[in-house]
């Protein structure tokens, strides 16, 4: 992203934060007892160049931070989804498709099921045993799937959320999981798209009113916090 845009848009946001704080937004939803991983399309077609969806900034900065959060979380055993979208019927002539209507918006038709390497999770992160792999349909990660029962049934009060874009699927997935009930936060790091400037916007808006938006390493530091005391836990309950 261009020098001079990066600081329109921080001139912006100060004005936006200064009216956002005056009138009681930008309030902190906060961490919880219980976090589950939602990793959003972090697959070879929005990883890998050369497709329609490839985004920025995935290997210096998405990636690293991606297995930062998946070593921890592993570590403690606390529950990881990996979503992708692929689609059955990519005949848009069909009027039986699983895309629904979204085709007319976005190549969501070269994302078929029947090519798995292109929805397949990008091997530097990909699922472990015991891990999910949720194929959604649509933007958000909670439309139409199982994800909300899945997270209650695991007793998870917590989301962090990581992956692409901030201006679609990533924020879509935070929006509905506030309004589902648990808290979300947005991995800053964690999270890419393909336009100059839209990850800085989306963020500083989710922050303002859908999820706190917290960097990899504070992230890092709480599910330390958190894992230690489940470990102690379950050490003095043995």
């Amino acid at each position: 992203m261009s020098t001079q845009l990066e600081q329109a848009l921080e001139a912006a946001f100060e004005e936006a934060t200064r009216r956002y704080k005056e009138r009681g937004f930008q309030r902190r939803v906060g961490f919880g007892n219980k976090p589950a991983l939602i990793s959003v399309d972090l697959a070879n077609a929005w990883t890998r160049p050369g497709n329609p969806f490839t985004c920025e900034h995935v290997d210096d900065q998405i990636i690293p931070s991606m297995q930062s959060l998946l070593k921890s979380f592993r570590k403690y055993d606390f529950p990881v989804v990996h979503v992708t979208t692929c689609y059955q019927i990519t005949d848009r002539s069909n009027p039986h498709t699983d895309m629904g209507l979204w085709h007319n918006k976005i190549p969501v038709d070269v994302v078929a099921e029947s090519n798995p390497e292109l929805w397949a999770i990008d091997s530097r992160i990909a699922p472990i045993e015991g891990e999910q792999l949720l194929i959604k349909k649509r933007a958000s990660a909670f439309h139409g799937t199982y994800l909300a029962g899945f997270l209650r049934a695991a007793g998870v009060d917590t989301i962090l959320v990581t992956g692409v874009t901030a201006s679609a699927c990533v924020r879509e997935t935070i929006c509905d999981g506030l309004a589902d009930g648990f808290r979300t936060i947005a991995v800053k790091e964690a999270i890419g798209d393909r336009v100059p400037g839209a990850v800085l916007w989306n963020l500083f808006d989710i922050d303002a009113k859908f999820g706190d938006v917290e960097t990899t390493e504070t992230c890092l530091q709480y599910l330390d916090r958190i894992g230690q005391a489940k470990m102690a836990g379950e050490k003095l309950a043995a």
